[in-house]
């Protein structure tokens, strides 16, 4: 059989996820894993693609498409990654992705699409991640992912971020034919893909692939470029016939409690930058080798922070959260992979106080037991403390993965004229736009710390709203009185 023919499908086909088992992608051993930073999960073979896809029952009403923040087509690339079509099957995926091939590998499936999957309940859900990251990497792999420009509309746009928001922007938008510039105030593009995701999930090269074919199709990017400080919001209304805002919320959550300005307590993303990254940032070297690391947070960046730490020498690494392992906010698969590469848990535990010696150097964390009372407003049960059950952790270095806000904007930048949100992120409507005309946002900076796919889908939205408010305005600049001998049909 040629390798691009169709396969034959059985007519069987819709009992396939009882016949099949769901099978994930060799897993590298943590023994081996945890002493370098590259992916841990390997690609499918065509063979083992095919009957995962298999599995897929093609419901007419998917709900795994409302699972997905994308409406990724997943009914039909599966159907033809089954089939072998497996290059008209990236078509597909790319076609309501700007990046599949990372969302593939950093996406919760199980709280997104494969959470959704009718499967669920009866069998194990199809292995949705997987396929969409073999079919996209089998395009790369065969020469079938290319970007050029299109012709330009005379128009132009400032994109303020070159993370996932920005970079989806930015792709979209330069397929209509807008002239892009990307505003970046660090040495290279991708945001937390870059700076913030460790390796060992998305290899850097990978996120660097991508910017190539964004820049292919003519994006511009303008690096160290601090907006708001090297150049105002003000003159980019100016320069651009519309702004992006995506520059996210980096301002990292304080730990809250007393003790917590000793040395050795440390925001989690400098970490990651320093141990993940080349890039240069203003923060002292944090070195875990030989330490008692503790975690505070239940999050995918406090699991990052666990397993870069091992990879870095720790002692041991112990993640302190107030809640239970079921409701934990991260990743399952990410703290399965963290307790698989040594990591420890003391769930149901909050801390009150960091203590230090006299060098003013964090020597323990005192913690107080909690448990769950009833819902909060999330709908998730309410940690209360347990009287009279606090305790010390010994810890060398506490890293804060409690998440991030959103800076504040300086005055006198335009920024400042922004409507925001009382927790400091920017209002946007139903386009994406702010409350100045022209000037749009998403991702992080409107929704607070976020999925990765909830960026892009907001990059994409926000420059449909984009093409929408310039054409509308061309329209308008263009308008002319009608002529004193034209007739008004609705007067006949």
């Amino acid at each position: 059989m040629e390798q691009n023919e169709p396969k034959i499908i059985s007519d069987k086909r819709k009992y396939a996820w009882i016949e099949v088992d769901r099978a994930m992608p060799s897993k590298r051993k943590a023994e081996e894993r945890v002493h370098d930073f590259k992916e841990i999960y390997g690609t499918y073979t065509e063979e083992e693609a095919m009957a995962q896809a298999r599995r897929c029952l093609n419901c007419p009403e998917a709900l795994c498409m409302d699972g997905c923040p994308l409406q990724n087509r997943i009914p039909e690339w599966m159907m033809l990654t089954a089939e072998g079509r497996f290059s008209e099957a990236a078509v597909l995926s790319q076609s309501t992705s700007n990046m599949p091939e990372i969302c593939s590998r950093i996406c919760p499936q199980e709280r997104l699409c494969e959470g959704s999957c009718i499967l669920n309940g009866k069998a194990d859900p199809v292995s949705i991640g997987a396929v969409e990251k073999f079919i996209n990497e089998y395009a790369f792999a065969h020469g079938e992912v290319i970007a050029r420009p299109v012709p330009p509309n005379g128009l132009s746009v400032a994109v303020v971020g070159a993370g996932p928001g920005g970079l989806a922007a930015a792709d979209q938008l330069a397929r209509r034919g807008y002239a892009v510039t990307v505003f970046e105030s660090l040495p290279v593009a991708g945001g937390l893909l870059t700076h913030g995701i460790p390796a060992f999930k998305l290899e850097k090269h990978i996120v660097a692939r991508r910017v190539n074919i964004i820049k292919d199709r003519g994006v511009e990017f303008r690096y160290n470029v601090e907006v708001g400080k090297d150049v105002t919001l003000h003159q980019l209304r100016k320069d651009f016939d519309a702004v992006f805002l995506a520059f996210g919320a980096q301002k990292p959550k304080e730990l809250g409690v007393p003790g917590s300005d000793l040395k050795g307590v440390v925001p989690a993303l400098p970490y990651l930058i320093q141990k993940n990254t080349d890039t240069p940032i203003d923060y002292p070297e944090v070195e875990v080798k030989g330490k008692r690391v503790l975690v505070v947070g239940g999050g995918d960046t406090a699991m990052d922070c666990l397993r870069t730490s091992l990879r870095c020498g720790a002692k041991e690494a112990l993640c302190v959260y107030r809640r239970d392992a079921d409701n934990m906010p991260g990743s399952r698969k990410e703290f399965v992979n963290s307790t698989e590469e040594g990591a420890q848990f003391a769930f149901l535990t909050a801390p009150v106080e960091v203590i230090g010696d006299e060098n003013g150097q964090v020597k323990a964390l005192r913690c107080v037991k909690m448990e769950l009372g009833p819902p909060d407003a999330s709908g998730r049960r309410r940690p209360q403390p347990i009287e009279g059950s606090e305790y010390e952790i010994p810890a060398d270095i506490i890293l804060v993965a409690f998440g991030f806000d959103a800076f504040p904007f300086p005055e006198g930048s335009g920024f400042e004229e922004l409507e925001t949100s009382r927790w400091g992120t920017i209002n946007v409507d139903e386009n994406q736009m702010s409350n100045i005309p022209g000037v749009f946002s998403g991702g992080d900076l409107v929704r607070g710390p976020n999925l990765v796919v909830w960026s892009v889908r907001d990059g994409r939205k926000a420059a449909d709203g984009i093409h929408r408010y310039l054409t509308a305005n061309r329209a308008a600049d263009f308008s002319v009185e009608p002529a004193a001998d034209d007739v008004d049909l609705e007067a006949v």
